[in-house]
C-alpha cells in the first residue's frame, strides 16, 4: 500500500516554508516535545486509526516543524505537532509490513504558529460526533454498500461485535433516536429498546410506559413480553438447537447477558 500522492519534494534543496506540503519519509518522523496531549492514545485508539488508513490512505495530512539541533541547524527530521495518533498507525503499518519504514507521508510544514498552542487547539476545539449519528452512519454502508459486521469492523478496527451493536442502535425507531440526540433518552434505555429491532413495538412501548418508569430494566421487559425465554421449561425440553434447525427465530440481546435470547414462533414450539 502506498501514500504517496504527489511528488516527493527533498526538503534538503530548498528552504522549508511554512505552509508547505511536503512528502516526508515516515521514519523521519518524529513524536513532539511539544505535544499539548500528555495521555498517550490507546493501543485500541492506534489499531483502529491503522485499519483506517490502511482502507482509506491517509485522509488527513500531519502538521510537522523541523527538528532543530543546538546549534540552530535542522537534523532532517521533522517533530509531529498535529497527527501523533496517525503516525503511530502508520508505525504499526510498517513494523506489520503493510508499507515500508520509509512510506512517504503527506505533511503541512508549520514554523510560524506555536506548536504547543495548536496541538492544544487541534484537541479542544474538536468535537466528537453524536454516539446516534455514529450508529445510523454505520447502518448506512451496511445498507447502502452491503457491508457485513466483519467488513465495517476491518475498515474502522473494531470487532465485529461492536459494530453488530451499533448497527441495531441504528435501526432503533428514528423518533428515539431523536429523543437520545437531545438528551431525552439515555444510551442505557436505547440499548434496552433495542433489544427488539421492530420500530414500531419500540414506538408502543415508548408510548405505553409512564415516563417514571422507563428505566432500562422495565423497556427491556416490556421489549420481550410476547416472546418466550430460552430458558423456559419448554423451551429447554425442546431443545434451542432443535428448534433453530426447524427455522425458529431467536432474539439476542447484544448489549446484556440474555441467557440464550428468547423465541419467537411459540407455535413452532409447541
Amino acid at each position: 500500500m502506498s501514500l504517496q500522492t504527489q511528488t516527493p519534494t527533498n526538503p534538503g534543496r530548498a528552504p522549508v516554508q511554512s505552509g508547505d506540503v511536503h512528502e516526508i519519509a515516515l521514519n523521519k518522523l518524529k513524536a513532539s516535545p511539544r505535544n499539548a496531549r500528555r495521555v498517550g492514545h490507546t493501543a485500541d485508539d492506534v489499531e483502529a486509526r491503522a485499519a483506517s488508513i490502511r482502507v482509506k490512505g491517509l485522509l488527513q495530512p500531519l502538521v510537522v516543524e523541523p527538528e532543530v539541533k543546538e546549534g540552530g541547524q535542522e537534523s532532517g527530521y521533522y517533530l509531529v505537532t498535529i497527527g501523533e495518533g496517525r503516525r503511530q498507525a502508520l508505525k504499526l503499518l510498517a513494523k506489520r509490513k503493510l508499507i515500508g519504514k520509509a512510506e512517504l507521508v503527506r505533511c503541512v510544514v508549520d514554523t510560524r504558529n506555536d506548536p504547543a498552542e495548536i496541538s492544544l487547539d487541534e484537541n479542544v476545539s474538536r468535537r466528537d460526533m453524536h454516539p446516534a449519528d455514529q450508529f445510523e452512519a454505520f447502518k448506512d454502508l451496511a445498507d447502502r454498500k452491503g457491508y457485513g459486521a466483519e467488513e465495517i469492523g476491518a475498515r474502522f478496527g473494531v470487532s465485529p461485535q461492536i459494530v453488530r451493536q451499533r448497527l441495531r442502535l441504528g435501526s432503533v425507531a428514528p423518533a428515539l433516536l431523536d429523543l437520545y440526540r437531545e438528551d431525552a433518552l439515555t444510551l442505557e434505555q436505547m440499548m434496552a429498546f433495542a433489544v427488539n429491532p421492530d420500530p414500531e413495538r419500540q414506538m408502543q412501548v415508548f408510548a405505553q410506559l409512564p415516563q417514571n418508569n422507563r428505566q432500562a430494566y422495565a423497556i427491556r421487559r416490556a421489549m420481550t413480553d410476547t416472546k418466550v425465554a430460552a430458558d423456559d421449561r419448554r423451551v429447554q425440553f425442546v431443545g434451542l438447537d432443535a428448534y433453530a434447525e426447524a427455522g425458529g427465530p431467536v432474539l439476542r440481546d447484544l448489549f446484556t447477558e440474555d441467557r440464550g435470547g428468547w423465541i419467537e414462533d411459540v407455535v413452532l414450539r409447541d
